[in-house]
C-alpha cells in the first residue's frame, strides 16, 4: 500500500508555456472571441480545451483562419514561411514563440549564412522541428539519435555546425554532440545549451527523486516532448514511470506493493492537474504528501509587444 506521495521540484509550467497561455487570455480579452490559434499553443489538452473554451479556435494551418483574423503562433515557433502566408491573407499574428526557441533560430540563420550544414538534433515531424528547419530549409538536416549522428553526411565535414531542439534528454543530448564533435572536430554549435532551463531542471528533480521513490507519475500530454523525456530519465534511473493525462488515467494495478510514489508534470502542466492527483491518493488513504526541496525558478519573459497594453475592464 502507497504510503507516502512525493513531488518533485521543480515541476510544471516553465516561463515560456506561462508567456503562451497569457498570450492567447489576452488576446481572448484585448480582440473577443473567436481567436484563432495555429497549432497547439502548448503540447496539452487540458490547456487547450480550456482555451477553447474561453473561444480560442485550434487550427492546422494559418490557412484555416479567415481573412483579417487574430492567429496566436503557438510557442513552439513557425517557419518564416508560415508569417509569410499568414501576412498575404492579412492575418493579425502574435507571435507566443518562447524566447528560447528564438534564440535557436537566430543560431540557424547566422550558422547557415556562413555556409554552414546544419545538424539539427530533435525529433523529426515536431511541431518546434518543424519551425527551426523552415529558417534554413536547404542546409539543416535532422538527428534523432546516436546512430544516426554516426551516420550522417554532409558536404564539407570542415563547415558544420549544430543545433538542437529545447525539449530533449540532457544526457541522451550530450551522447549524440559527442559523436558530432568527435566526427567534426571544426563543427560550431551554440554558446550555451540550447537545451532550455526547465527542460534541466525538471530532469534533474527527476533523478533526485528516483533515489526516494519507487514508481513515478508523470502529468502531461502523448505529444509533450518534455513530458515524455522525463518518463524515460525515470527509466534510465531504474525506476518504473508512466505518462498520464490526469488522474483518471491511474492504473491501481501500478500502485501494488509500493511505498513511496513520485509525482511530476511537464512544463506545459498546469499545476491544477497536480494537485488533481494529490487529492485521488488522499481519498486512497494517502495521508503523507510532501514535496522535495524547494528549487526557485524566476525567469519570466514579458508577453508580444502587440499585447502590452491594458486589458479592457470586464
Amino acid at each position: 500500500m502507497v504510503r507516502r506521495l512525493l513531488l518533485a521540484s521543480p515541476r510544471g509550467y516553465c516561463a515560456g508555456v506561462e508567456r503562451a497561455v497569457e498570450t492567447v487570455e489576452r488576446a481572448l480579452a484585448l480582440h473577443g472571441p473567436p481567436v484563432y490559434v495555429r497549432r497547439q499553443i502548448v503540447h496539452n489538452a487540458h490547456v487547450v480545451r480550456d482555451l477553447e473554451a474561453r473561444g480560442a479556435v485550434f487550427v492546422r494551418s494559418e490557412a484555416e483562419a479567415p481573412e483579417g483574423a487574430v492567429l496566436v503562433l503557438s510557442a513552439h515557433g513557425v517557419a518564416p514561411a508560415v508569417l509569410d502566408r499568414a501576412a498575404q491573407r492579412r492575418l493579425r499574428t502574435i507571435d507566443a514563440t518562447c524566447p528560447l526557441v528564438t534564440k535557436v533560430h537566430a543560431e540557424v540563420r547566422r550558422w547557415a549564412a556562413e555556409g554552414r550544414t546544419i545538424v539539427l538534433v530533435g525529433h523529426v515531424g515536431h511541431d518546434e522541428v518543424e519551425g527551426t528547419q523552415g529558417e534554413a530549409p536547404g542546409a539543416i538536416v535532422v538527428v534523432e539519435t546516436i546512430d544516426d549522428a554516426e551516420q550522417v553526411v554532409v558536404p564539407d565535414p570542415s563547415r558544420v555546425a549544430y543545433a538542437t531542439q529545447t525539449t530533449l534528454s540532457v544526457d541522451d543530448t550530450a551522447d549524440i554532440v559527442s559523436v558530432l564533435r568527435r566526427r567534426f572536430p571544426l563543427i560550431a554549435g551554440p554558446s550555451r545549451d540550447d537545451i532550455c532551463y526547465a527542460t534541466t531542471n525538471r530532469q534533474q528533480a527527476v533523478k533526485r527523486l528516483a533515489l526516494e521513490v519507487d514508481l513515478l507519475l508523470v502529468i502531461g500530454s502523448a505529444n509533450s516532448s518534455n513530458s515524455n523525456r522525463l518518463v524515460e530519465v525515470a527509466h534510465a534511473a531504474g525506476v518504473e514511470a508512466h505518462l498520464i493525462e490526469d488522474e483518471t488515467e491511474i492504473d491501481e494495478r501500478w500502485l501494488a506493493g509500493r511505498d513511496v510514489v513520485g509525482l511530476t508534470s511537464g512544463a506545459s502542466a498546469p499545476e491544477a492537474l497536480v494537485e488533481r492527483v494529490c487529492d485521488w491518493f488522499r481519498t486512497r488513504g494517502v495521508d503523507e504528501v510532501a514535496e522535495m526541496p524547494h528549487v526557485v525558478e524566476n525567469v519570466f519573459f514579458r508577453l508580444p509587444a502587440e499585447l502590452r497594453r491594458e486589458v479592457p475592464a470586464a
